[in-house]
């Protein structure tokens, strides 16, 4: 599958307004638009995996992730924040781009790991954080990941 097959355009939003990393994260757990009781479950899970480490992989992007029996298969959603936040990220940058991943326990397909392999190897792409950064529109979202699926 490719990237692309994990999102919906619901799960998508360019205008973040989180001024910090909990408040971002309860907005990006609200993308997956999951009950109020699996919302919560996911933000606490997401936090307390921050604290182990931060998903901040460095270029302005972060991952938080995590697994969990409320969600029955493997979830992602985007944020885009036009300010950064501090997020104690691998090169010290604010974070402005995050790409939630939410999966169950076990997998048949093992796909967590795949995609976040998937969103490493598009972050790398040279040009790739600053387009992020520039999206205007949730097509625009899809078209990048269709160009770098190629």
């Amino acid at each position: 599958m490719q990237l692309r097959d994990y999102f919906d355009p619901g799960s998508i939003d360019l205008e973040l307004t989180g001024a910090t990393k909990d408040e971002v994260f309860a907005e990006m757990v609200r993308l997956l638009r999951v009950d109020d009781r699996a919302q919560n479950t996911l933000l606490r899970l997401v936090q307390r995996r921050e604290q182990l480490g931060s998903t901040g992989i460095g270029r302005g992007v972060a991952v938080p992730h995590c697994r969990s029996l409320a969600v029955s298969r493997l979830r992602l959603a985007f944020g885009r924040l036009r300010t950064g936040i501090e997020y104690d990220a691998i090169d010290r940058r604010p974070v402005t781009s995050l790409f939630l991943i939410a999966a169950p326990p076990t997998e048949v397909a093992n796909q967590y790991l795949a995609v976040l392999a998937q969103i490493a190897q598009l972050v790398k792409e040279p040009d790739t954080p600053e387009r992020l950064a520039r999206l205007e529109t949730v097509d625009d979202f899809f078209r990048l990941l269709d160009q770098r699926a190629g």
